[in-house]
């Protein structure tokens, strides 16, 4: 049984499992129409969770459940980072999602992130298996949601297939593990690793990052990420690409670090060729794009090669501290397009980039801090993910990766083209209607939000540069 510590440990999860049956009960007595109150006390009670998950900062590193969940600075950032954005995302769905089961989506997203923390400090491979699991069934059903939308069905069909194959086959990776080493924790493997033949060992790693290539949407498992975010609800489509995006992150990120020696496995390498390839085919597919969902979601793919130059240039004072700023300035800033997606896709019913055309006179808000969040996802300065590319661009010349920060810095001129094509329909190109665009109260406090997210940490990120600091120093307990 686990002791009376380890539950106050996971008493965030405890608390988002609890939430998660909450919102089930009080939605049965709620009747259709007002199930946005369901999502106000989902909302509410994540918030709450932020209070025990944020004192944990200040706890000395530990593991709990026989060793086998780490609750750590890197999980707690983790844990942060997955309820902000599930929060956000219900706000913006509140307004937008008007189906009979709303009440249940509430549900299934509180429960995703149950998962995702769970993802984030998993310290033993059958744990962390459970939890990507969890994970990936509760993906499938938010992705299909929308039963009459033949492209939602097609959505749910697609990740299924994709989501189960790459489980398969990461599984079989933690597996070889196992047999090389008769342990599933993380810090015993590494303890026992150093007799492995490395063919076995590479064949494990290989594997291992199939599954969670498919998770950040790595090339070259990215197939399923296009076609997904255009058919899922556009909010799931939003939660798919951050709060999954980093949990998957932060496994890869564990797993790796702690477990696999780099000095026999040279994944370093590895990592840095993948990342050059993800941004660049991520970035050139992105270009012809019309549909700004499928855009975002190829943007999400060049995202992810940036991100795994933190990963692969992990030493030193820039690299997993880069990583987690990068991930949260990303978070921000993401979830704020998606959600100009919802409002334009809720109110107009398109997706399309030529019908963003005079919004910037129909809807200003949601015009000007699209133009922000555009100018983000770029890397230009003060925004949140400049702040984040540059701390991993610095990690990889301080890692002797010289010609991955070139790459990264030749791609972020290249994905300039596509988004400042945003900005230029919504204030350039004539609107076919002078009439202003309704702009929801919810949905416009997810924006304002992001859209201060976004801001705050491009013009004063030293906070937040601190937090990761510390959140590394905890990593290998």
């Amino acid at each position: 049984m686990p002791s009376r510590a380890d539950l106050w440990s996971i008493g965030p999860e405890l608390w988002l499992a609890g939430l998660g049956l909450l919102v089930l009960v009080v939605d049965l007595f709620v009747r259709e129409g007002r199930k946005a109150g369901v999502g106000a006390l989902a909302v509410g009670g994540l918030l709450l969770t932020l209070i025990p998950a944020s004192t944990m900062l200040a706890w000395e590193p530990r593991t709990v459940l026989f060793g086998a969940y780490a609750v750590d600075g890197f999980a707690v950032f983790f844990k942060v980072l997955t309820v902000i954005a599930t929060a956000l995302v219900i706000l913006a769905s509140m307004d937008s999602l008007r189906t009979r089961f709303e009440g249940e989506f509430y549900a299934l997203l509180v429960f995703t992130a149950l998962g995702l923390v769970l993802m984030a400090g998993s310290t033993d491979l059958v744990l962390l298996a459970v939890a990507i699991e969890f994970v990936s069934l509760t993906g499938y059903v938010l992705a299909g949601y929308l039963k009459a939308n033949p492209k939602s069905n097609e959505a749910g069909v697609k990740y299924f297939l994709f989501g189960a194959t790459a489980s398969a086959v990461m599984f079989f990776g933690f597996s070889i593990l196992y047999g090389l080493t008769g342990t599933t924790n993380l810090y015993d493997i590494s303890a026992r690793l150093k007799d492995a033949p490395a063919p076995a060992l590479y064949l494990a790693v290989a594997l291992m990052l199939s599954g969670f290539g498919f998770k950040i949407s790595m090339v070259p498992f990215h197939q399923w990420t296009p076609d997904v975010y255009e058919g899922a609800p556009t909010p799931v489509a939003a939660f798919l690409s951050v709060a999954s995006k980093a949990a998957g992150f932060a496994a890869l990120v564990r797993v790796l670090i702690v477990a696999i020696d780099p000095v026999r496995v040279d994944w370093v390498l590895l990592m840095a060729i993948l990342a050059a390839v993800t941004m660049t085919l991520g970035n050139l597919l992105a270009l012809p794009q019309r549909n700004i969902k499928r855009m975002l979601a190829y943007s999400s793919i060049s995202h992810a090669g940036f991100l795994l130059i933190g990963v692969a240039a992990f030493r030193g004072d820039f690299g997993t501290p880069g990583l987690l700023i990068y991930l949260l300035g990303y978070t921000f800033t993401q979830l704020g397009a998606f959600f100009v997606a919802v409002l334009i896709g809720a109110q107009l019913g398109t997706d399309d980039i030529p019908d963003y055309a005079g919004l910037g006179r129909r809807a200003p808000v949601s015009a000007f801090l699209m133009a922000i969040f555009m100018l983000s996802l770029t890397g230009i300065p003060p925004t949140a993910v400049f702040v984040g590319k540059f701390y991993v661009l610095a990690a990889a010349i301080d890692n002797g990766l010289l010609w991955l920060a070139v790459v990264g810095i030749i791609n972020s001129v290249i994905s300039l083209y596509y988004y400042v094509g945003v900005i230029r329909a919504m204030y350039v190109m004539p609107a076919p209607t002078e009439s202003p665009v309704p702009e929801p109260a919810a949905l416009q406090v997810a924006l304002g939000i992001a859209g201060l997210g976004t801001l705050v940490i491009g013009l004063y990120p030293q906070p937040i540069i601190d937090l990761a600091k510390n959140a590394t120093l905890l990593l290998r307990l």
